[in-house]
C-alpha cells in the first residue's frame, strides 16, 4: 500500500510553540511527530510513502532520508505553496499503485486501514474519512446519507456531528484534470465542486484522532501519544 503525507504547511498556529521546526517535526514526548505518524503507517502495512514537503523541507529530508521503518520514502518538494489539492496532485504523479491513502502530517489518526483497503478493493470509489466529534464548530461538518458524502457545511456549526478527518483514499488519476503546479484546495475545488457528479463514499473512523496544529491539542498530544 502507498500513502501521501501532507507535510508542507507553514504551521502558523503552532509557530509560537515550535518556531524553528516545520510543524510535522514538532516534538511529542521527545520524538518528532512525523516519526510517530510514519511508525504507525509502517505497522499498518504501508510500504511506500510520498512526503509532500514545502516549508523547511530540508529538515525533514535530512532527518528521514529515503527510508523509514522498512518503507520507501519519496520527497516531493513544492517550489511554491500549492494548497492541499496542488500538493496532492504533485505527489500523485509519483505514485506507483492505482490508489493512494492521503494523510495530514499534523494529525494522528489511528485509521482502520485494513477495513478501508477492503472497501476500496470492493468498490474502487474515492473515500473521505470522517470522524464523529462532540462539537464540529472548529472543523466544519460533513453530512452523509446511505454511506455517501452529500454536503460539506462551514465552520461555526456547534454540536456533535461528523467532520472531515483530513484523510482520503483516492484513485491515482483523481486529480488529473488539474494542471501540475497549480495551487488549489482539494476540499473546496475538488470535493465540494464534484459532489454532484462523483460519488464519494464516507468512512466513519473510530480511531484516536488528535490534530497537533493548534497549541492546546499539541499539549494534549504530549501525554496522549507518549510511548508510540
Amino acid at each position: 500500500m502507498e500513502a501521501i503525507v501532507l507535510a508542507g504547511g507553514f504551521g502558523t498556529r503552532l509557530r509560537q510553540v515550535v518556531p524553528d521546526l516545520p510543524k510535522p517535526m514538532a516534538p511529542i514526548a521527545g520524538k518528532p511527530f512525523l516519526e510517530i505518524l510514519l511508525s504507525a503507517l509502517a505497522r499498518k502495512g504501508f510500504t511506500r510513502v510520498i512526503l509532500s514537503l514545502g516549508f523547511m523541507s530540508e529538515k525533514i529530508v535530512a532527518h528521514f532520508g529515503n527510508s523509514y521503518g522498512g518503507m520507501d520514502l519519496v520527497h516531493e518538494v513544492e517550489a511554491k505553496p500549492l494548497g492541499t489539492g496542488g500538493a496532492i496532485r504533485a505527489a500523485m504523479a509519483r505514485c506507483m499503485s492505482d490508489h493512494v491513502f492521503i494523510f495530514n502530517g499534523d494529525t494522528y489518526l489511528d485509521l482502520e486501514v485494513d477495513v478501508l483497503e477492503s472497501l476500496w478493493q470492493t468498490a474502487h470509489r474515492p473515500v473521505i474519512v470522517v470522524r464523529e466529534v462532540p462539537d464540529t464548530a472548529r472543523f466544519g461538518r460533513v453530512e452523509m446519507r446511505d454511506g455517501r458524502v452529500i454536503a460539506f457545511l462551514e465552520k461555526g456549526l456547534a454540536g456533535p456531528g461528523l467532520i472531515n478527518a483530513g484523510c482520503y483514499v483516492l484513485p491515482k488519476n483523481a486529480l488529473d484534470a488539474f494542471p501540475l503546479g497549480q495551487p488549489f484546495s482539494i476540499e473546496t475545488e475538488f470535493f465540494v465542486e464534484s459532489l454532484q457528479r462523483i460519488r464519494f463514499d464516507g468512512f466513519v473512523t473510530h480511531g484516536r484522532f488528535i490534530d497537533i496544529g493548534v497549541p492546546e491539542d499539541y499539549a494534549l498530544a504530549q501525554t496522549e501519544l507518549a510511548g508510540l
